[in-house]
C-alpha cells in the first residue's frame, strides 16, 4: 500500500468523529454565548430584577405623591399642608424660625 491510500483509509475513521467534535464545540460555544445562550439569559434575569426593583421605588414615591396631592383637594383640605406649599412656593418664613435647607425639596 502507498503511503496515499493508507492516509485515505485511515481519514475515514477520522473525519467523522472530527465533524463530530466540531458540530458540538459549534453549538456548545452558541448555548452558552449566543445571542440566546445561558449567559445572555442570566443576564436579562439581572436586569428583570433591577427593573422590578425600580418599579418598587417609582410606585412608592407614586403613593406618596398622590397622598399629598389627595390632600390638597379642595374637598379635604389639609390646612398644614396648604401652608407648607405656600412657604415653599412663596420662599416665606418667620422671623423667629431658622431655616435649613436639604436640597432634597421638589418642587
Amino acid at each position: 500500500m502507498s503511503l496515499l491510500s493508507e492516509l485515505r483509509a485511515r481519514a475515514r475513521y477520522v473525519i467523522g468523529p472530527v465533524l463530530g467534535m466540531s458540530a458540538i464545540t459549534y453549538f456548545g460555544y452558541h448555548v452558552l454565548h449566543g445571542e440566546r445562550g445561558l449567559l445572555a439569559w442570566w443576564q436579562l434575569r439581572g436586569r428583570i430584577v433591577a427593573a422590578r426593583d425600580s418599579v418598587a421605588v417609582v410606585r412608592a414615591e407614586r403613593r406618596i405623591l398622590e397622598n399629598r396631592v389627595r390632600l390638597l383637594h379642595p374637598e379635604s383640605l389639609d390646612p398644614d399642608m396648604l401652608e407648607e406649599r405656600a412657604r415653599v412656593m412663596l420662599n416665606y418664613g418667620h422671623a423667629d424660625e431658622i431655616i435649613a435647607i436639604d436640597g432634597k425639596e421638589k418642587e
